[in-house]
C-alpha cells in the first residue's frame, strides 16, 4: 500500500501527517509555525524536520502558497518577506525563491517522488467531487484558490492578487489581518460579497470554501449564498495530499 507524506505550508504554519491510499491519516498531524525569513534552505530543511517526527511514506505532496508551475516557484507571496505574511520584502530572498525547482529539492532531499502544488490545489483535491466546474477558495492569511474541471486540475492562476475594489487585492480584502479588524460578523458578509461578484466570473456547478478561516463564516451568511456552496474542513490541505496525484491531469510526471 502506497503512503503519502502529505505536507500544507502557511504563511503562519505548516502541517504534516501521513495518509494511506485511501487518504486516511495514519498518523497524528503535526504542526509548526512557518520560520521568517525563510529562504529556500530553511525551507526544505524545516519540512526535513517535520517529515522526520513522522512514519516513513513512499512519496511527498507538498501545497504551498504562491504560483507554483511544474513543482517550480514562479512567486510566493509570504516567503518573501523578513518576518511573514505582510512584512517588509526581502529583494534577496525574492531572487533566492524566483525560479526554485521545489520538486526536484526536495524530492532529492526526501528521497522519494515528490508532488509540488500551490496549497489551494492540494486543498482541493481532497474535496471536490470530480464532475462540472468546481471552484476552490481557502480563507487564511490570505485567499487561495483552485479550479478544477471534470475532476482535472487547471493551470493556476493567482486570483489573491487581482483588485476586488479601492485598488484593494483578494488577498488583503478577506484576510486575517481584516477578519481580525472586521471581526467575524462583518467579515462574514464580504464573504458573502466576494461569492456573489464571483459567481458570473466562473458559472460554477460547486464552489467550495475551505481554509482555516472558512468555520469562521457566519451561518446566516453560509445560508444566503445559494446550495451551490459548501463549506469544506482545512485538514483537506493535508488529506488532498494523496487525491492530489491523480488530478494533476497529466501536466507532468512528477516521478521523473
Amino acid at each position: 500500500m502506497v503512503t503519502t507524506l502529505a505536507i500544507d505550508c502557511g504563511g503562519g504554519g505548516i502541517k504534516a501527517s501521513v495518509l494511506d491510499a485511501a487518504g486516511t491519516m495514519r498518523a497524528r498531524p503535526l504542526r509548526v509555525p512557518t520560520p521568517y525569513p525563510l529562504p529556500p534552505s530553511l525551507f526544505v530543511k524545516t519540512l526535513l524536520d517535520l517529515g522526520a517526527r513522522l512514519p516513513a511514506a513512499d512519496r511527498l505532496t507538498v501545497g504551498m502558497p504562491g504560483m507554483i508551475r511544474h513543482g517550480v516557484v514562479v512567486a510566493t507571496p509570504h516567503y518573501v518577506t523578513r518576518s511573514g505574511p505582510r512584512s517588509r520584502v526581502d529583494p534577496d530572498l525574492v531572487a533566492e525563491w524566483s525560479g526554485y525547482d521545489a520538486r526536484t529539492a526536495l524530492a532529492e532531499a526526501f528521497g522519494v517522488p515528490a508532488l509540488v502544488l500551490n496549497d489551494a490545489e492540494v486543498h482541493g483535491a481532497g474535496v471536490v467531487a470530480g464532475t462540472g466546474c468546481e471552484l476552490v477558495l481557502t480563507l487564511g492569511t490570505g485567499l487561495g484558490s483552485a479550479l478544477f474541471d471534470g475532476g482535472m486540475l487547471a493551470p493556476h492562476l493567482e486570483l489573491s492578487h487581482a483588485p476586488v475594489r479601492w485598488n484593494t487585492t483578494y488577498d488583503t480584502y478577506v484576510g486575517e489581518p481584516e477578519r481580525r479588524r472586521l471581526g467575524d460578523a462583518f467579515w462574514s458578509r464580504r464573504i458573502r460579497q466576494v461569492v456573489d461578484g464571483l459567481r458570473p466570473v466562473f458559472r460554477w456547478d460547486r464552489l467550495y470554501l475551505g481554509g482555516g478561516n472558512s468555520r469562521l463564516i457566519r451561518p446566516e451568511q453560509v445560508a444566503r449564498m445559494g446550495d451551490d456552496v459548501v463549506i469544506v474542513p482545512n485538514t483537506a490541505g493535508i488529506v488532498g495530499g494523496v487525491r492530489a496525484w491523480d488530478l494533476i491531469g497529466g501536466r507532468y510526471d512528477p516521478t521523473t
